[in-house]
């Protein structure tokens, strides 16, 4: 069978959909704390966010992969990789350029006035991943396309690291607890719901730790990793943006253009 937009498209929408559901069912069985998630604010953000990217971009990145593989543009085109390796360095390598991108939405002011609509959820939990301000997805757009050419990743590489980035950046947004033997396992390669809780903490400094999404070892290797367990109970969202405000769809959808 011919991997195509229908088939990438069909990936990227089912594995958060299949983590969607996987983390609400841990959640009960396993919770971590008694929340009560901004469902209206994060729903509403996301479908907006799916909406808007789906008339912009839909496929793009799916597209202009197969552009720069029929050009034989770009590092993995031109030096012929098999294609097990290009889809690995293209997983490793965009999981990367995340970890950066976020890191530069932390301490760019102008692009923390977007990502903080995702921090200011005080209620830690999966639907937490869908609640994205459509102007920070529309600024990463660009340059999550130029690394995709400059990279020369293949298609399929791009469709398994979206599908992979999607059901991570959903399970470690999980209001769950982990086995504590798992959890540390599990983490000395990967990003857990812990890990991730951390980096909400309503500490400026805790916030600006653990940025990755698939893989801990960028974190470890720029030193901004910050251990935590599921032990560990503390606050989460943002002292500045506390209250209502944070769990209304329109005052989300302004932050950006307020000065705080």
């Amino acid at each position: 069978m011919t991997f195509g937009e229908p088939e990438s498209q069909l990936a990227r929408g089912l594995a958060p959909l299949g983590a969607f559901a996987l983390g609400l069912a841990l959640e009960r069985l396993v919770p971590h704390a008694a929340l009560r998630p901004a469902w209206r604010a994060n729903l509403g953000l996301w479908l907006i966010d799916a909406l808007l990217m789906a008339v912009v971009c839909g496929t793009c990145g799916f597209a202009v992969a197969a552009l720069a593989s029929s050009a034989g543009f770009g590092l993995l085109n031109a030096t012929g990789a098999p294609l097990w390796l290009g889809v690995a360095v293209a997983v490793a390598a965009l999981d990367l350029l995340s970890y950066v991108w976020h890191r530069a939405n932390h301490q760019l002011p102008f692009l923390w006035r977007f990502h903080r609509v995702h921090h200011a959820d005080a209620d830690y939990h999966v639907s937490t991943a869908l609640r994205f301000h459509p102007g920070e997805l529309l600024l990463a757009l660009p340059v999550r396309l130029a690394a995709i050419v400059a990279l020369g990743a293949p298609p399929l590489g791009v469709v398994v690291f979206e599908a992979i980035f999607g059901i991570a950046n959903v399970l470690e947004h999980g209001n769950f607890d982990l086995p504590r033997r798992f959890e540390h396992f599990v983490g000395v390669a990967l990003v857990t719901p812990a890990l991730h809780r951390r980096h909400h903490s309503t500490e400026r400094s805790e916030r600006d730790s653990n940025y990755g999404t698939i893989l801990s070892v960028w974190d470890r290797i720029a030193r901004t990793l910050r251990p935590n367990s599921s032990a560990a109970v503390f606050a989460t969202g943002l002292a500045e943006m506390p209250g209502a405000g944070s769990r209304s769809l329109a005052a989300m959808l302004v932050a950006p253009l307020r000065s705080r």
